[in-house]
This record gives structure tokens, sequence and C-alpha cells, in this order.
């Protein structure tokens, strides 16, 4: 069976994809579990990362809001402690503070105002007209009344527009009066403005309401929800008072929140960034390391699929090999029992052939007797004996060479000259030769030297070749020359036939044990093996020629040394 028609077979199919997948299995399941950890441990580093440089941020604004507050109260609180009631209600006064202010902070103070415990402003400095405005009934104005300072929330007030106020409560004459200033909101929120980071990230903030405080940048996630504030305390909160969530919006998009309370915890300072902007670039390192990840499988995938054919090619291979060998050591054994077959038959028909040329001696020795002397027929009789005695002899000599090899005893190793073997070659064949209607043609040349080998080897290798060239010319007929003659010190002989040749592809391989291209029960393919061993234990050569279609010449060159 051919290598391609074996692999074919469910048993080999069912090998493959077995080896395949544990291949893969075997290797993906490293690289899975390591890239897994990695990431992992990379996601986790990364987060505490992310997480603390904001955490960092929302720090750093909330000291800079808080500070920027408690400046200007303290600006509010040193003024109206440094001058009377009666000073800060000269409007000219107040205006000159105001101006004072305003040249040492820019436009972060936008007015100033005096208000008396009913609620009236009785004194004002600033762009707008509110001279007398009453605030008796606004929630700012009874917070302040009940503290001895005070920042509001955010608010539109009179003006209409957004701002907020800061206060300071002082007495005169056993009444309370009210120092009021009005912080700048756009100088304010551009505070909280400066607070962004990456494409989406912004802060706003909070009052206790739920209320924006600021401008934010972009729209706020959170709704317009009261309890978003205390959403995000019950996330967390740090040792350093910084509170981190992760939360989705109303059209399910997950938001990253961190958050501080700034003003005596009356604000929260919310910074706002979205999960996928805030971890680009550890969703960039993923999509790389998954690309990483998808070649290496396909570098796995490739080579374990090279890598199990290749296996399963060579378990393949090897069980032809092992089933070659098990039909060779069958043909042995046949060939062992058939050499035992034969030697029995040899050293049965030598033990007659043995007493037949007895008995034709016996005769002869009778016929020197004087009662058959000048009997008529008697030179007859004397040539018929001695033909008996001759072939006697051969077939003796024969069997013996049939018992040397069946029990393969020791080669006789005799002085040979080769002319003479391929003369009894050519004379073993001719019959043969005769019946396929072959031409043995021959071209010996003369005074070659003796070779010293074994005579029964030399003779089975050239007959052995003989066989062959009569069995490619057996249906055809054609001519069959041999050849000799002296190359150096080395004695060429060749055997060459007009047959059909032997294609290309079999000529490295005919050699081989067990390699024969007759039909089955016709060859075993030992014959050239034998041949060629026996060369080369003769430390000779042999080789092969052939054209297809044209013809095959063996070529066999002995080492020789020359008659004394």
């Amino acid at each position: 069976m051919s290598q391609e028609n074996r692999l074919k077979e469910p048993y080999y199919k069912s090998l493959t994809r077995k080896m395949l997948f544990i291949v893969i299995a075997v290797s993906f399941a490293p690289l899975i579990m390591v890239s897994g950890i990695i990431l992992n441990q990379f996601s986790i580093s990364y987060h505490e990362k992310v997480n603390a440089h904001l955490g960092e941020l929302v720090l750093k604004n909330r000291q800079n809001i808080d500070g920027f507050l408690l400046e200007k109260l303290n600006n509010i609180r040193f003024m109206s402690r440094s001058f009377t009631v009666e000073e800060l209600r000269n409007e000219e006064f107040l205006r000159n503070n105001l101006a004072a202010l305003q040249t040492e902070y820019g436009s972060v103070f936008e007015d100033l105002g005096v208000i008396n415990e009913k609620g009236i402003q009785v004194t004002y400095a600033g762009p707008f007209k509110l001279e007398n405005a009453g605030y008796s009934d606004t929630e700012w104005f009874r917070k302040a009344m009940n503290s001895d300072f005070f920042i509001s929330d955010v608010f539109l007030g009179l003006r209409g527009l957004p701002h907020f106020i800061i206060t300071v409560k002082q007495k005169s004459n056993g009444k309370p009066w009210i120092l009021r200033a009005t912080i700048s909101f756009v100088a304010f929120n551009s505070l909280v403005e400066n607070l962004r980071n990456g494409k989406t990230g912004f802060a706003f903030i909070l009052n206790s309401k739920g209320e924006l405080q600021s401008k934010p940048g972009f729209e706020v996630a959170y709704g317009k929800s009261d309890s978003f504030r205390e959403s995000i305390k019950r996330a967390g909160k740090t040792k350093d008072g910084v509170f981190f969530s992760e939360m989705a919006d109303d059209s399910g998009k997950e938001n990253l929140y961190v958050a501080s309370l700034i003003k005596n915890g009356d604000w929260m300072l919310i910074y706002q960034q979205d999960k996928s902007d805030a971890f680009s670039d550890l969703t960039h390192a993923k999509q790389i390391a998954l690309i990483i990840i998808l070649i290496g499988g396909m570098v796995i995938f490739v080579t374990a699929f090279l890598l199990s054919k290749r296996m399963v090619e060579r378990i393949a291979q090897a069980d032809g090999e092992k089933e070659l060998m098990n039909q060779q050591v069958i043909e042995t054994g046949k060939l062992a029992s058939l050499g035992e077959l034969a030697a029995g038959i040899a050293h049965e028909i030598n033990n007659p052939v043995a007493i037949m040329v007895e008995e034709a001696g016996w005769v002869h020795d009778l016929m020197e007797d004087e009662q058959f002397s000048g009997k008529e027929n008697k030179d007859e009789f004397e040539r018929a004996l001695a033909q008996i005695k001759t072939q006697g002899k051969r077939c003796r000599e024969i069997t013996r060479k049939l018992l040397s090899f069946a029990r393969k005893t020791d080669t006789c190793v005799e002085d040979v000259r080769i002319n003479s073997v391929i003369n009894d070659v050519i004379g073993f064949c001719a019959q043969r030769a005769k019946f396929s209607n072959v031409i043995i043609n021959s071209k010996l040349q003369e005074n070659l030297p003796v070779l010293r080998m074994s005579h029964t080897e030399i003779q089975q290798v050239l007959l052995n070749l003989m066989n062959n060239a009569l069995d490619s010319l057996e249906k055809r007929g054609g001519n069959i020359t041999l050849t000799s003659w002296l190359e150096g010190d080395e004695v060429v002989i060749s055997i060459a036939d007009n047959g059909p040749g032997i294609p290309r592809a079999n000529l490295s391989r005919i050699f081989d044990p067990f390699f024969t291209t007759k039909p089955v029960g016709k060859g075993t393919g030992l014959g050239l093996s034998i041949c060629y061993g026996i060369i080369k234990k003769m430390e000779g050569e042999i080789d092969v020629r052939s054209i297809v279609d044209a013809g095959t010449t063996f070529y066999i060159r002995l080492p020789g040394r020359r008659e004394d």
C-alpha cells in the first residue's frame, strides 16, 4: 500500500486529529494562562494608576477651590474687623474698598454691600442698582444671620445671573449687620474647568441638593437625582477623602466618577469621565495583546498541523516498514523452508547418484575381463559407461553445491578463470534460451588474470543475472551478450540484453532486499540483493545501466591477479 493511501485510512486520520488537538491544547493552555495572568495584573495595576492620578487631580483642585473660598472669606472678614459700621456705610468709602479689592484680585469681587438686621441693603458699591434692596425673604440672608460668616450656593438672585455671596456678621450698638461680597461666577468656574483629562474628562460641583454649582464642560450623566452624591459616597472613600465610583448613565454607558467634599462638606467636587476613555490605553494594550495571541495561535495551529501530519506520516511509514519487515520475515521463513527441502532432496538424490556412478565403474571393470574382449559393440558400451560416470559426477557436484547453499557452509576460495565460468553459465542457460527464442553471444578477452574467489558464488551471480535477462526476453525474444575484458587491475564482466529495460524510478532500488517488479509468485526480490552482497564480499563492484525499451546492462568489476 502506498504512503498516500495509507494516510487516508480512518486510523491515521483519527490519529492526526488527536495529535493536532493535543499539541494545540498543550501549546494554547500556557499561552492563555500566562497571557490572562499578565493582562489581569496589568489591568489591576493600570486601574490603580488611573485612580491614583485622578485622585491627585481632584485633591489638588479641591485644595485650590477651598483655598480660593477661604481667601475671599478672609478678605471680607478682615475688612469687617478693620472698619466700623459707620465707615462701611459710607458709599464712597465702600466703593474705594471694592476698588482696592478689584485692583488686588481682579474681577473676582463684583460688588460689596452692607445689610442691616431687617435685610435692607443700606449701602451698595457695584455695577448694579441694588441700593435699598430687600433680602429678608431670601434663604441665604436667614442663614447668614445665624452664622458669623457664610458662603452661599450659586443662585441667580435679583440680577438674574449666576453668582454666590460671602457674608460676615458683626454687631454695632447691639444690632447685627452683614457685610456682603458677590464673587464672580466666571472666576470661580474657571477653577473647576481646569480639571480636564483625556477626551471626555471634566469636573463640576454639586450642592447638598444635587444642584450644579459650576458650568460643566460636557453633559452631566447623573441626571437630576439628589441621591447622586449619596451614591458616590456609598461607593467607597479613601483615607484622603476621595470617593471612587463606576456607574452607568441613562443610556447604559459606563462612567468613572472621582469626587471629594469641599466648602466644609456643603459642596462636592465631582470628576466624570467615560470609562472607555479613562482606560483607553488599557484597551489598546489588550487589543495588541489579543492580536499577538491570535498571531501566536495561528503559528501554533500551523506548527501543530504540520508537526502532527509529519509525525503521523512517520508513524505510517514505520508501520509500512514494519509490515514489509513482517513480509520479509515470512519470505525468509519460506526460503529457509525451501532451503531445508532442497537440502533434503539433494541428499536423497546424492545417494542413488553415487551408487549409479559406482555401479557404472563396476560394469566397466567387468567388461575388461577376457570373456568380453572382441565382442561387438564393446566400444559403444564403454562410451555409454563413461557418459554415465561423467553425468553422475556432474549430478553429484550439483547436489553438493545445492547443499552448500542451503546449509550456508563456508565458501571455498580457489583460483577461478572467469571465461570458463561464463562459458559454463552459457551452457546451463542454452536450452532455456533456445526455448525462449533468445540468442546468447559472448565476447571474451583471452588471457585474463586468474581470480581468487569462490567458484560457486561467482557462478551463482552470473547465473542469476542471466536468468533475469532471460525473464525480460521471455515473451519477446532477443539477444544477450556476455563480455569480459581487462581494465587496469580489474576484470570487468558485462551482461547486456535488448529487453524492455528498467524504469528510472526503480533503478535505485533493484538491489534492495525483497524488491521485485515480477508478478506475485514469480520472484522473491532476493536475487540481486544476494548478488550485490557476494560481489561486495569479493571487494568488487556491481552496477546497472538501463534505458526503457532499449535494454539493460549489468557491470561487474572484480579485483584480479596475473597468472605466474
